[in-house]
């Protein structure tokens, strides 16, 4: 029996000629499954104007989307990946002082709101210029990439080391107060005084400098004051 006015496919939504179910509409398919949506139906064009040269337009530019999807996601590893070159010293695995500078800024702003002490602790290297003069250039970038590697060996994950530029080096010491930031800045100097390979090219020490990290504090300010103190202790080690 047929309802006047309707046909028998309205009568049943789910259902085609030949009583199969319309898997068109996103309705779970046999396999349990639902049928992945038809791009032309998503655009809204009503069945009587989808022409083949119109389907033909629209599978085109569906297919040109997809290519600038895919592109674009190759541009945003491309970013990332320069964005990480940009930021790392061209010699060693640390960060450079712009970026270094930026890492001091997020430490300071973490510590002032959540109230913990942090300390800068700035090195630069005694006898590194006597490498240089006396082993050339490139045993002076050797021992600059072994200090690297001594420090980035010696300090915890949520801390930061960088290469401010030559034989000069800073560290931020998360959770560090001035007193042990000192005692840890010392432990390093020891390290690099005792490395096999810096001892090889006859030796280097390094002398340091401490800064807490206070509230708001500039981080130039912060460096500035780090670089004064370890010329300070350097002065004074020479004088004794």
């Amino acid at each position: 029996m047929r309802i006047a006015g309707a046909r028998s496919e309205q009568i049943r939504p789910g259902a085609r000629s030949g009583g199969r179910p319309d898997t068109r509409q996103g309705t779970v398919a046999a396999t349990g499954a639902p049928a992945p949506p038809d791009r032309i139906q998503v655009l809204g064009i009503p069945p009587a104007e989808m022409t083949a040269a119109v389907k033909a337009a629209v599978s085109a530019l569906a297919s040109e989307l997809d290519t600038l999807k895919a592109e674009v996601g190759r541009l945003k590893a491309r970013l990332t990946e320069a964005e990480g070159l940009a930021d790392r010293d061209a010699l060693t695995p640390l960060y450079n002082r712009r970026a270094f500078v930026r890492e001091l800024s997020r430490v300071r702003t973490f510590g002032d709101r959540y109230g913990f002490a942090a300390s800068l602790v700035y090195f630069d290297l005694d006898g590194f210029k006597s490498i240089n003069d006396r082993l050339g250039h490139a045993a002076g970038d050797q021992a600059l990439k072994a200090v690297a590697d001594i420090l980035l060996s010696n300090v915890r994950e949520g801390d930061v080391v960088g290469r401010m530029g030559g034989d000069e080096f800073a560290v931020v010491l998360a959770q560090a107060d001035r007193a042990a930031a000192a005692a840890k800045a010392a432990a390093l100097c020891e390290a690099i005084a005792a490395d096999p390979a810096l001892a090889a090219m006859g030796g280097l020490r390094a002398s340091y400098g401490v800064a807490g990290i206070a509230a708001g504090a500039d981080p130039e300010a912060i460096l500035a004051e780090a670089d004064g103190a370890m010329y300070e202790t350097r002065r004074l080690r020479k004088a004794g």
